[in-house]
């Protein structure tokens, strides 16, 4: 059981010092003094974890669904309990709507192809928010060409918000499909995503929600956004990578055809036709990753022992920490909105330094940021730049590690200086 009553002054923050003896990557000899700020990109795993994983392979190994004996029923036992307990996590109200897949991304392109291709057509439109990782933007480019349906995007404001006019005039429109992040993972923008699905909703529009960079940092309740899908992924919420769920409306999930096809998703297969299996396992062709929902399962009991509430708090201390200490450099720019509005990252460029100048430079002195485009390259051309540095937060982060970024940015400003 994680403990989580120490805390600092402000209440704030979690007890970093204990939770990092959880994480066996902070004890190596090798990465003992780490700064690792890339959780946007994945998170580091507890020991425990890494057990459940390994436990798996060691006393449950077997294929599930499959076998009537013992040992397949165990591990059927595990990954079916695994779906449970990630669908209760996010509020989904059936397991029959949970779907395991690879990550986020295949997720979305399962929306896309199993639900969205069969009902796309001229005269329907797709829209999609400036600010999407292009997993939640290019199967959307792929099925307008495809389908010669209209691809068109919700304006981002320059303070890092979505212009909710400009999405009900684009709504006027008729429209199959809205596509949202619940954070950006650029911005860090908390969009009002229940506000979007009721002004879809009225304009008779679907909602995909791509929650990668929520779900693992703040509570997310499926029933409560109102949308039609939910994508997020285990490696980002401390679980192992190859893991992803797609939560969705039973009807939706109904309505969409599969989108891979062989084993396990299949009722009856006769010669020239077959029928498809039970939600949710229609959309599970062949040996699923056992494994990884086994993991995921068990992170998820790590993040509800130290709970998303305090996780989230604990996230938006640090964001603000890291904020306000960067604005304070000369020649930094910050982009997206005022911290109280975001998930735990700050993406922002320092004048005179490439982004993967600063990372390289940054690495030296053991500190670990993202520098690039964070496959939103669109977005990247309305904030009028070809890459940003991202720092993320999580909670294993302190405010010494905010402080070792601000001063390593400070010494990289120095170092690349005429």
């Amino acid at each position: 059981m994680i403990q989580t009553a120490t805390k600092d002054a402000s209440g704030r923050l979690l007890p970093v010092d204990t939770i990092r003896k959880a994480f066996p990557i902070f004890s190596s000899p090798e990465w003992r003094e780490l700064v690792y700020l890339d959780n946007a990109a994945t998170t580091q795993r507890p020991q425990r974890v890494l057990d459940a994983i390994a436990g798996y392979y060691a006393d449950s190994n077997a294929n599930v669904h499959r076998g009537a004996y013992a040992l397949s029923e165990k591990s059927t036992g595990l990954y079916e309990s695994a779906r449970e307990l990630v669908g209760r996590f996010v509020g989904a109200p059936s397991p029959r709507q949970v779907v395991f897949t690879k990550n986020a991304t295949e997720a979305l392109n399962l929306v896309a192809y199993a639900w969205a291709l069969p009902r796309l057509q001229p005269g329907l439109q797709i829209l999609v928010t400036q600010m999407e990782h292009h997993s939640n933007l290019v199967p959307w480019q792929v099925l307008a060409q495809r389908t010669g349906a209209t691809l068109a995007y919700v304006r981002v404001d320059d303070s890092g918000h979505l212009d909710l006019d400009d999405l009900r005039q684009k709504l006027r429109k008729p429209t199959l499909l809205v596509a949202v992040t619940q954070a950006s993972n650029v911005l860090g923008t908390l969009n009002p995503v229940a506000r979007v699905v009721e002004l879809a909703k009225e304009a008779g529009a679907a909602v995909v929600v791509d929650g990668a960079q929520s779900v693992p940092h703040v509570p997310v309740d499926f029933g409560e956004l109102g949308c039609d899908f939910l994508a997020f992924s285990g490696h980002k919420m401390l679980g192992p990578m190859g893991i992803g769920v797609l939560v969705a409306k039973e009807e939706r999930l109904e309505e969409a055809e599969p989108f891979l096809y062989g084993g396990d998703m299949i009722a009856t297969v006769d010669w020239h036709q077959s029928t498809w299996n039970e939600l949710p396992w229609k959309f599970e062709a062949g040996t699923p990753n056992v494994a990884g929902a086994v993991g995921l399962a068990e992170a998820v009991r790590f993040l509800q022992e130290v709970g998303l509430e305090r996780i989230a708090e604990h996230d938006r201390a640090l964001t603000e920490l890291a904020y306000d200490g960067l604005a304070q450099i000369d020649g930094v720019r910050i982009f997206g909105p005022p911290p109280d509005e975001r998930v735990g990252l700050v993406a922002f460029d320092v004048d005179g330094v490439h982004p993967h100048d600063l990372a390289t430079f940054l690495d030296a002195r053991g500190i670990a940021i993202r520098a690039g485009h964070h496959c939103a390259e669109p977005l990247m051309k309305r904030l009028g730049v070809v890459a940003t540095a991202r720092a993320s937060f999580y909670l294993y982060n302190s405010p010494d590690d905010v402080e070792a970024l601000i001063e390593g940015v400070k010494a990289a400003k120095e170092f690349f200086s005429p």
